[in-house]
Parts: C-alpha cells; sequence; structure tokens
C-alpha cells in the first residue's frame, strides 16, 4: 500500500499492494509551489513515510492546534473569530522524509517543517494549490484514508 501525491493534478492516489488505484481524493497544496528549505511555505517533493497517525475517534471537525485537539469544533462562527486562521481539522498524517539531504536531515526536514496531510473547512476549494505547504484534504477524505493506511505508510509527492 502506497500513497501518490500529484502536485499537478491537485489529487492523491491510494495504491493497494498490487499497484491498483483503490481511491482518489482532491487537494490542496502549497500556494508557493514546491520547495524543500525550511521557511519557504511550500510542498515538498519526493519519498516519505506517514511517522504518525493523528486523531484516531475524534470528531470530525476537531481543530488541531500543535498536532493535539484544542477542545474547539469548527463551525462558521468559530471561523468569523479567527479569521486567517490556518485550520487543522478531523486528522492528520506527519509526514518524515526518507531522502537525506532532499526532504530529511537539516534544512531539508519534512517531519521539523511540520508537514502534514490533514482535514480542513469544506468551504476550502480543493484542486488549487492554497496551503502554507502542507496537503489539505476535504474532512470526509481524509477520515476514509485514515482509516485504510497505516503508519509508515509510504508517500511519494510529484510534480
Amino acid at each position: 500500500m502506497y500513497i501518490l501525491i500529484s502536485i499537478a493534478e491537485q489529487s492523491l492516489t491510494l495504491y493497494d499492494s498490487d499497484g491498483r488505484g483503490v481511491a482518489c481524493y482532491p487537494v490542496s497544496t502549497a500556494s508557493k509551489g514546491v520547495g524543500e528549505v525550511r521557511g519557504s511555505y511550500c510542498t515538498p517533493r519526493g519519498r516519505h513515510v506517514i511517522r504518525a497517525k493523528i486523531g484516531a475517534g475524534v470528531p470530525e471537525n476537531t481543530v488541531f492546534v500543535g498536532r493535539r485537539p484544542s477542545g474547539e469544533l469548527y463551525s462558521p462562527e468559530l471561523a468569523a473569530l479567527f479569521p486567517g486562521r490556518d485550520w487543522i481539522l478531523a486528522r492528520i498524517f506527519w509526514l518524515s522524509g526518507v531522502e537525506p539531504g532532499r526532504n530529511r536531515l537539516g534544512c531539508v526536514d519534512t517531519m521539523r517543517r511540520y508537514i502534514y496531510i490533514h482535514g480542513c473547512p469544506d468551504t476550502v476549494v480543493m484542486g488549487v494549490p492554497a496551503s502554507h505547504g502542507c496537503i489539505r484534504m476535504r474532512n470526509a477524505d481524509i477520515v476514509d484514508l485514515f482509516d485504510r493506511v497505516p503508519p509508515y505508510c509510504p508517500v511519494e509527492i510529484v510534480e
């Protein structure tokens, strides 16, 4: 089982162990494009693994801050109180690069950059680059994906 994220197509495809695509979801990657350097707000390329799965069993609109449930549930009223907040909702896959010098260690370390695949408000448009570097998904999609993939599932991010 592995995940392929296409920047060009703004999609995430889950493949089974025989290489067959079993699910495909729209995503939103970084508005600043691709890149691996810390502070770039770009989506990193290359081979990764899901280092941690966070959020099992929490309600779909759970708000995360620092990878922990904040005690809030996302709503339009909460959004109005915090305009411009980068909402991380539902579930988190914390990515770790596996290519030293490209996306692991030093100033290009994906995990130290806190790059996730995560849920976001349903009002956020998918299929258009708009994130701060992470890969955003619809809440229902990441909840579905969360139950399908194990920790350390390989993830490839390609242009």
